[in-house]
Formats: C-alpha cells, structure tokens, sequence
C-alpha cells in the first residue's frame, strides 16, 4: 500500500507520569483530610507546572518542566477552589490582571482573586480574571505558563497527579504523522489532540498532544521497546497490518505468541490494525481475536485502516457500514487509525478531488463524532509531501491544505 509506512523507526507522546495524591479531580472538592497532600500538576506532552530554578522570590516565573519529582513541581491545593502553592508561595497572575498572554508567577499568597484556581473538567481557571492556564508556546521545556481566553485547547489541559484528559468534541480527532519539517505545528494547526507515527516514543515527532506509541511488529517486542512504550504514553496500539507482506506480515499464531509481552506492559491495549476485512468470518482478525478468548489474553478496543475507492457522497457511508460491521462482531470500542480516500485497485494510487475530500471529511468525520463507540480516528496522513500531498492535511511551506482547513473545523475548529 505505497510508502506510506516509511521510516519506521522508533519515534511517539511523553512517559507515563505516575500518580501521586490528587489534590483536585474535577469539579469534585477534596475531602479535608487530604487537603494539604501535594502533587504535580501535569500538562502537554505529560509535562510539569514548574517553579523555575526552584526560586522563592516574588516574581519567580513559573513554567513547564520535566516532571522530574521536585518540590519545585508539587503543589499543594486548598480544595475544588482556592490557591495552589509550591515552596511555601502561590500560583498568581502577574499584577492580578485579565488580559490574555498575562503571566503566571510565583508570589506571597496573599488571598487576592489572582491568586484562586479552579480545576474544571482538566482547565486550570484563575477565578479573578476567569482565563485558564495555558502553555501557548506547546510542549518545549521551559515554556513560561501565562492565561488566556478558555478554548479548550491542548496547551491549556491539566490534571493533579496524573496525565490531563482532554476533553469534549475535538477529542476523538488525531492524525497518523511521520517525522518532517513542522510537524508538531502541523499537528496543533489541525487541531488534533492525539496522534501516532507508527513507532514507540515521540523523539522524532514532538507535539503538543497526547502521543500514543506502537509496538509495529515482532522485530520491536524487546525489553528495550517495551520500556520506551511504557514511559511514552498509557494506551498501546498493537501490530500495523499483520496481514500484508509489506508491513508485520505476521501469522496468527506468532502474533498471539507475542501479545502476552504487549499485554504485560499493564497499559490500555489496542488490537493489530488488520489492512482490511476486519469483520470477514474466519479472518486474520477475527481468528485472533478468538485466539485471544482462548488463550484468555486482553484486547481492550479494536484498531481498524479503511481506505475508500468510492469518492461519491456515499464514501462517508461505506466508512460507516464497515465500523459498524466490525462492532456488531466485536462489541468493542472502536479506533479508526489510518483513514482516507485512496484508491489502491490500479496499482498506481488514485485521489479524489480536493473538493471530494472536504465533503468526505466533513460527512464522516460528523458520523464518527456522533458514535459513541467510536473512541478516536486519526486521518492518514498529517503531511502533505510527496506523493501524499494529495491527501495530507498541511504542507511544508505551513499552509493547510482544503482537507486540513475541514479537519482543522471538527469539534469546532
């Protein structure tokens, strides 16, 4: 399936960041026995709330940093509302002003509206100005934390003791990336909140958004891998077209050999994307996934690719047909990690319109919002180089291509 799966080396989102005492979850007040409990507030690309240079003067910038366990990173909350404090001072906004790009620094706590944080459904809201916390220059270490308006951007999710949830209805959507120029701006000017490449860490793929490695054939299932998977992400997408001579070009029962050393890892475990045919009776898919039943091993949501030759109005449809296909065989939660309109039939790929494009993604991408059991897609593919600059989303000149503008809209832009 062309050259799509190239450089398949070890790239993927930020290690895991183990919990410690939540001191705010949600819009859920903290019982007072467990008040004064710090822990790290954690962001884009499982980064830290940091006081720079562990500094108590008032003033001291505060950033994002590699969560690395320091009191520099540990903050003590005061309940669903109230200050956070870390070397004995408070999280306030510099000089308790609203407007957006204002930073945040450490000060004497003092009680002012500057001062009050409000941790709701992953937004840190200062309560004075009513702007969130955000990390707007993405996920670089050191970036300085300022306020602005509330938009539900990647850069502005948190959570106390663990890796931030995004939320709400951009939250499905992500891409399949592999490494070029800009890619993490690419990924945060289409607006996605995950994203993949096919490979185990993020190294040559950093971005402002959840990160979600793969273990993409037998060769990789090494203590090494498994590790590196392990400190990049919490959830597991299993082997890249196992049923292909080009990509795993696995058997059935090797790979069911391997899976209890992907399941071992303890992390939300995705199946072996099959290239198609995933709800054919006695396919590769479906003979693993009974071979799983057997054996008493874990599938936690079933990984589909679906590529479509039909570029009419009914593409979005035939999308659909198929996901709901495989659910009704499954039941499992669903996620589409390679989609698109290409067709393979003639040896030489074909491509719709660019026209044709915008009103598949618009169609489907409405449809895949509104089924619940569809927990996340990703568009093959981010760039638009090469041979793919027909359905890439953005290209190298960091323009966004008339697919990437109606991708860049779901969920509300």
């Amino acid at each position: 399936m062309i050259s799509r799966w190239v450089s398949r080396r070890r790239l993927v989102w930020v290690g895991a960041i183990l919990t410690c005492g939540a001191i705010l979850v949600g819009l859920t007040a903290v019982p007072s026995a467990r008040a004064d409990r710090s822990a790290p507030i954690v962001g884009v690309a499982g980064k830290c709330v940091d006081v720079q240079w562990s500094q108590t003067e008032n003033g001291t910038t505060v950033q994002l940093w590699d969560c690395n366990g320091t009191a520099a990173q540990n903050w003590v909350g005061a309940g669903r509302q109230g200050t956070l404090r870390a070397l004995g001072k408070c999280l306030d906004v510099a000089g308790g002003l609203h407007d957006d790009g204002t930073r945040v620094q450490l000060w004497d706590c003092n009680g002012t509206p500057a001062q009050s944080w409000l941790l709701d459904q992953g937004k840190l809201i200062n309560t004075g100005s009513g702007k969130c916390l955000d990390a707007s220059g993405g996920a670089a270490t050191g970036t300085a934390l300022r306020i602005r308006e509330c938009s539900g951007a990647v850069t502005q999710a948190w959570a106390a003791g663990g890796r931030p949830e995004v939320t709400g209805p951009a939250a499905k959507k992500g891409v399949a990336t592999w490494a070029f120029p800009s890619g993490g701006e690419g990924i945060r000017q289409v607006g996605a909140t995950w994203y993949y490449d096919w490979s185990t860490s993020d190294d040559d793929v950093p971005a402002g958004a959840e990160f979600v490695p793969m273990i993409w054939g037998a060769t990789f299932v090494t203590e090494a891998d498994l590790a590196t998977v392990q400190r990049s992400g919490r959830t597991l997408l299993g082997f890249n077209e196992p049923d292909l001579p080009g990509q795993a070009n696995m058997s059935v029962e090797h790979a069911l050999d391997l899976w209890p050393r992907l399941q071992d890892t303890g992390m939300r475990l995705g199946s072996p994307a099959v290239a198609f045919g995933a709800d054919t009776p006695g396919g590769w898919l479906d003979r693993f996934l009974a071979g799983t039943r057997e054996r008493g091993l874990r599938v936690d949501f079933i990984a589909l690719h679906w590529y479509g030759s039909d570029f009419g109005d009914e593409a979005a449809n035939h999308l659909m047909q198929y996901v709901h296909a495989v659910y009704e065989r499954y039941r499992l939660p669903i996620w589409i990690t390679e989609f698109g309109l290409i067709d393979f039939s003639q040896g030489a790929p074909r491509h719709p319109s660019p026209q044709q494009l915008v009103t598949f993604i618009d169609k489907a991408t409405a449809a895949l919002q509104a089924t619940p059991y569809v927990e996340r897609y990703a568009w093959f593919a981010l760039p638009a180089t090469g041979e793919h600059a027909a359905h890439g989303l953005y290209r190298e000149d960091g323009t966004l291509t008339e697919a990437g503008a109606a991708y860049r809209m779901v969920g509300g832009g």
